[in-house]
């Protein structure tokens, strides 16, 4: 018997996903733990393995498209299989949903208009689309109710949005007065935007405006530390990564003010007992932060051969969501870029996350009136509010000042 097959949920944070690849093709069998498609979800793209047996009978969800948790992608069954009820019930369903996924009222029904071949209008029912074909549109700054759809009950797809450009272009009809979008000329790029990349501007967006940030900046001298790594290289005969170093420095002053490591909740404050430390790492549509577990009982040395495991696994798209979501605190080093000094985000469900500059050369008042020329890096740290006070912050950026500044700190 035919049944659905439905988009799950591939990561903690995942609404919706992307099929970026079906790897089996309608009338294919498919044996339970068959690789069935590739899913781009809000940190990376993840296989969707089958737990079903049988012949895939129909695509519903088509590569480049977004489906929601819980909504049908597929229809499996068996080979020559009459699905058309089964069809009839999922487009039924579909009609009841909304552009935020909620059930909406079987009353709230609008007029619409759709544009024939020859520019001539008539009037429908109430306008369903998919998710990619709406997020066309509004690019496009095409108003949805002049589309007349073509797939199932009238629903608007993909290549509708494109025809539609095509005969509005060709037409002269141009695009509704009431829209404010900036159109696209024949020379521009239009770059649809990824689910990850939606999923960090809505993290983001709400970290931003819902907790209340403030910043804290110093200069710390990079001269001891930098003379200890080359030491460690030297002893191992290998290059310990300057992030591990970091890491590891950060994860000591967090166990002096513990409150550093905590998660506002609302009603409570949710002090973590583990310490685990996500470094940002930029990939080609955005950003991901692989998180190095426990750091407050690992050593250096073990940090660096998981943080260098996790960010090759993070340039490869392979990281689990086990593996980058649920940092406790967030490091952000764009010194490599010759950045001197910039404030970060802070990354929930963290309460804090440190911005780190280039270390560069600067004339440095020493010993009371003594100018001596030594290495210089920037820190600068953004705090919750609601979690972190201004003193408490301040307190811990200076401790890890003095602990970057004297590395011995860190054995006692």
């Amino acid at each position: 018997m035919a049944e659905k097959i439905l988009m799950i949920a591939l990561s903690p944070t995942m609404k919706t996903g992307l099929i970026s690849k079906w790897e089996k093709k309608e009338g294919e069998k498919v044996e339970s733990g068959d690789l069935l498609c590739q899913v781009e979800t809000d940190k990376a793209t993840m296989d969707y393995e089958s737990i079903q047996e049988g012949t895939l009978l129909k695509i519903l969800v088509h590569e480049g498209e977004q489906a929601r948790i819980g909504s049908p992608i597929a229809i499996i069954g068996e080979g020559g299989e009459d699905i058309s009820d089964l069809l009839s019930d999922i487009e039924t369903d579909m009609e009841g949903i909304t552009d935020d996924g909620k059930i909406g009222p079987e009353e709230d029904t609008t007029s619409s208009i759709s544009i024939t071949e020859t520019g001539e209008e008539s009037s429908g029912d109430r306008v369903i689309a998919s998710p990619l074909a709406r997020r066309m549109a509004q690019q496009q700054g095409i108003d949805l109710s002049l589309i007349k759809g073509s797939g199932p009950r009238g629903r608007i797809i993909k290549r509708d949005i494109l025809e539609a450009v095509a005969r509005l272009e060709k037409s002269n009809l141009g695009m509704p007065k009431t829209t404010s979008q900036i159109l696209p000329t024949s020379s521009d790029e239009v770059i649809q935007v990824s689910t990850k990349r939606r999923i960090i501007a809505e993290r983001l967006a709400e970290s931003k405006y819902s907790a209340p940030h403030y910043y804290l900046r110093l200069k710390v001298l990079s001269d001891n530390f930098m003379e200890a790594r080359k030491l460690l290289n030297i002893t191992l005969n290998k290059k310990v990564s300057v992030n591990a170093f970091i890491v590891k420095f950060v994860a000591e002053a967090i166990k002096r003010h513990p409150i550093m490591n905590s998660t506002w909740q609302g009603e409570t404050i949710l002090r973590h007992a583990s310490i685990d430390i996500g470094l940002a790492v930029a990939q080609n549509d955005g950003l991901i932060t692989p998180v190095v577990r426990d750091c407050g009982n690992k050593g250096i040395i073990e940090i660096d051969r998981e943080l260098k495991e996790l960010i090759d696994k993070a340039l490869n798209n392979q990281l689990t969501p086990s593996e980058y979501s649920g940092a406790t605190f967030t490091i952000s080093n764009l010194g490599s870029y010759g950045i001197e000094e910039f404030t970060a985000i802070i990354n929930p469900p963290g309460s804090a996350i440190l911005a780190i500059g280039k270390m560069g050369k600067e004339p440095t008042i020493v010993d009371g009136d003594k100018i001596e020329i030594r290495t210089l890096m920037t820190l600068t740290l953004s705090c919750d509010h609601r979690v972190i006070d201004g003193a408490v912050g301040a307190a811990f950026l200076k401790d890890l000042k003095d602990i970057m500044e004297n590395p011995i700190r860190v054995l006692y």
